[in-house]
């Protein structure tokens, strides 16, 4: 077809490239995460549980609400700064929350509400509008003291399997806000403690063979292994003896 006679019919197809994604290093090297292959397991003793098992909150706590006495330390600590005793709770309860952040959450709602309303009270006095501000802010504080604190109370008695005592965390927090804490980090102390105690097995390496110029082999005594720190009922360390094959 000659072209000069007229406007050719033909289309030229091309075939217009997209942009590459830009990938960085080790974008693609993620773990993948199944739902079908996610075992969940028991907090306290690794077992694997269904996906629908609740577990029973029927253990009972190891010191009372009102055990504050039983440990001095603690006791003046949440009576004098309850926040700093706050985040320590924290700490050992979560890994993802550190004890500064948790103490000062704790200042801003609890005590926070405390220090405006006293403040109000100091340089304003007492009158009908004043009294009004007041009370909405203790309110205010004392409302975020039950729900922040009482959420943790109930991380709490998940991991352990606690059951309610005397009623729900959030309203202990409510009402007994310092005997909580207390005892909260009483449980938790006691619950570290508790280790469990285990036999250490030593194992005797087998002798070092040297290959000489003669071709003989010559065994070397293996190095010596220092005495367990862990004695049996009858001071005899268990020996286990490992020869080569």
């Amino acid at each position: 077809m000659d072209e000069s006679k007229g406007p050719s019919h033909y289309v030229r197809l091309t075939k217009e490239k997209e942009p590459l994604e830009e990938i960085t290093p080790g974008e693609l090297n993620q773990p993948v995460q199944v739902p079908q292959l996610v075992v969940h397991r028991c907090l306290e003793c690794g077992q694997p549980l269904p996906e629908s098992y609740e577990p029973p909150a029927d253990e009972d706590w190891t010191t009372g609400v009102f055990g504050c006495f039983e440990e001095t330390e603690s006791c003046v600590t949440g009576l004098f700064c309850p926040c700093l005793l706050f985040g320590q709770n924290v700490e050992t309860l979560r890994d993802d929350i550190t004890r500064n952040d948790a103490c000062f959450c704790h200042a801003l709602c609890v005590e926070g509400g405390m220090v405006i309303a006293a403040a109000t009270l100091f340089f304003h006095g007492i009158d009908p509008q004043t009294s009004f501000l007041i009370g909405e802010t203790l309110v205010f504080a004392w409302w975020l003291c039950g729900i922040y604190n009482g959420l943790f109370r109930q991380s709490l008695q998940k991991k352990y399997h606690l059951k309610n005592s005397p009623c729900h965390p959030c309203l202990v927090h409510c009402c007994l806000h310092w005997c909580a804490l207390c005892q909260e980090h009483r449980e938790l102390k006691n619950h570290l403690s508790d280790n469990v105690y285990m036999q250490m097995t030593l194992l005797k390496p087998p002798p070092v063979q040297v290959m000489t110029s003669d071709g003989q082999k010559q065994e070397e005594p293996a190095p010596a292994l220092p005495p367990s720190t862990v004695p049996n009922g009858n001071d005899e360390q268990p020996k286990l003896e490992i020869t080569p094959v």
